[in-house]
């Protein structure tokens, strides 16, 4: 599904109503219907013996508000609508809903955080309806504005929330939260999903989201450029490599795994087994001398060898080797378990320049690229895999502080040229060109050491496979996470592991073969 960010809205919109000569009064009123049947939908009686509160802004969101308010009023709903903010700042619009409401016998009354006879009301509601902020909300919502005390009001309620396209306090474009925020248990978005309601704070704020069509003509919608898209079962059907009826080992891709050190043994383990898991061919397994005895025993689908060098670590000696290795591999997934040294990080860059293979890089892997991106630029043209969670993105110049998850992923991937896959919930995958995956799967029991080892024989085994580095990484974290979900449902989030993942692999897999 399309994400859409507040300006190509804002663009959406203008062209209906200057170009198509849509009247922008008709929209609100199809925004309205949506809102107002989401409202009566919650409801737990008739409407007759049922209360709203409506708190509106004086935008055109507020607009929406306005109208929804009628709506309910003449389906028999005792309702009440409240403005958060002054009369002189109603758009033309809104001041038309405010006398369409007025004429029902329903005033649009200013909202008073020290009434009490207000606050008495609100409190009884069945349902909420949010219409005090917009997609347009681009500064903090102060602390001791009536904005915030209507938020907290409507938070405190019993009753359900419904936010009119998107709750208000949500940043449209990354998901923040800017102060405070709504939370709805649905939202009723216009014309397409945002970018808020997918990642961050937003999505765990905007409950249900349906997406409600308002007469935005469908070849504006499609001609949009939208770059960023959740990732959805059909995607991920779509991006799996198809596998020969008569093909052998060789034909499912021939992946090399390095890593693991003294007190790191699962790691490398763990991602050897997920990636034969997952359908490649053959899987090799490049570990320090003085850990193979354990991987060996370990490890029955995969192939683990000793690299020569420290018996503990992997450093300059293990080099050749592992360029010898590669050299009948298709894939390398470089960093599971490997532990931070110089010499360990100075094999990783010198590997890197190296080969001219697609390369999975994670955990210390990555860490070795700190104050040494530009061996990641070099790389340029050639596939790299990066899979970072917070802190390992921020040590190889990650930005986070200014921007949301999803623009900082595109804007690394675009800078350095590479396919960043940004850990975390609600996981993002940027492309090189700039585009943006947002992963829907996964849940809190992931967030447990060994998780992200599981994720990298995913996504490499896809790739050895014959994935796009797009498709892989994408399809990998869905794959990961709905295993994951998998593993939750038989176990709690509580109670799993990733090799219970692992094992929950083969479901995942049959969910989207059908």
């Amino acid at each position: 599904m399309k994400l859409a960010t507040a300006a190509q809205m804002w663009e959406l919109d203008r062209q209906a109503i200057e170009k198509r000569g849509i009247p922008s009064i008709d929209l609100m009123e199809r925004a309205a219907e949506g809102v107002a049947q989401a409202a009566l939908d919650l409801l737990p009686d008739r409407p007759g013996k049922c209360r709203a509160a409506v708190f509106c802004g004086a935008g055109n969101n507020g607009g929406d508000g306005i109208a929804a308010a009628r709506l309910l009023f003449l389906k028999g709903v005792k309702v009440r609508a409240f403005l958060v903010g002054t009369y002189e700042k109603l758009t033309p619009d809104a001041l038309e809903e405010t006398r369409r409401l007025s004429e029902c016998g329903v005033e649009l009354e200013p909202f008073d955080p020290k009434n009490g006879d207000q606050t008495a009301w609100v409190r009884s509601c069945h349902v909420l309806v949010d219409a005090i902020f917009g997609v347009g909300l681009s500064r903090e919502i102060a602390s001791d504005s009536a904005f915030a005390s209507a938020i907290r009001l409507v938070n405190e309620c019993r009753g359900k929330v419904v936010a009119a396209d998107i709750a208000s306090g949500v940043e449209t474009d990354t998901g923040r939260v800017l102060g405070c925020g709504i939370k709805a248990d649905r939202t009723v978005t216009f014309t397409a999903k945002k970018i808020g309601q997918a990642v961050g704070d937003g999505f765990l704020l905007s409950g249900e989201v349906e997406v409600r069509d308002i007469g935005i003509p469908a070849d504006l919608i499609k001609k949009a450029a939208c770059p960023v898209q959740t990732v959805e079962a059909d995607f991920v059907r779509t991006a799996l490599p198809p596998r020969k009826t008569d093909g052998h080992k060789g034909d499912f891709g021939k992946l090399l795994i390095v890593g693991g050190a003294e007190g790191y043994t699962g790691a490398p383990y763990l991602t050897a087994s997920a990636a034969a898991r997952s359908g490649c061919g053959l899987v090799y397994l490049g570990v320090p001398a003085g850990i193979w005895a354990v991987e060996a025993a370990k490890c029955v689908s995969a192939m683990p060898f000793p690299l020569p060098g420290k018996l503990s670590y992997l450093g300059k000696k293990a080099l050749p080797a592992i360029l010898e290795k590669l050299s009948a591999c298709d894939v390398l997934a470089l960093g599971p378990g490997l532990g931070r040294n110089e010499q360990t990080a100075w094999m990783v860059r010198e590997l890197l320049l190296r080969t001219e293979k697609p390369v999975v890089l994670d955990a210390d892997g990555i860490n070795a690229l700190a104050g040494h991106i530009d061996v990641l630029d070099q790389r340029r043209g050639r596939v790299t895999i990066l899979t970072p969670h917070d802190g390992e993105f921020a040590r190889i110049g990650g930005e986070l502080s200014q921007t949301g998850r999803v623009q900082a992923a595109g804007d690394f991937a675009k800078t350095h040229g590479c396919t960043l896959v940004l850990k975390g919930h609600r996981t993002v995958t940027a492309a090189p060109q700039g585009n943006v995956l947002v992963n829907t799967t996964g849940n809190s029991g992931l967030a447990k050491g060994g998780s992200g080892d599981v994720l990298t024989g995913v996504i490499a085994s896809l790739l050895a496979q014959g994935a796009t580095a797009v498709q892989a990484a994408a399809a990998g974290v869905w794959l990961h996470g709905r295993a994951g979900d998998l593993a939750a449902q038989a176990l709690t989030a509580y109670g799993m592991t990733p090799e219970d993942v692992i094992r929950k692999m083969p479901e995942a897999f049959w969910e989207i073969l059908g």
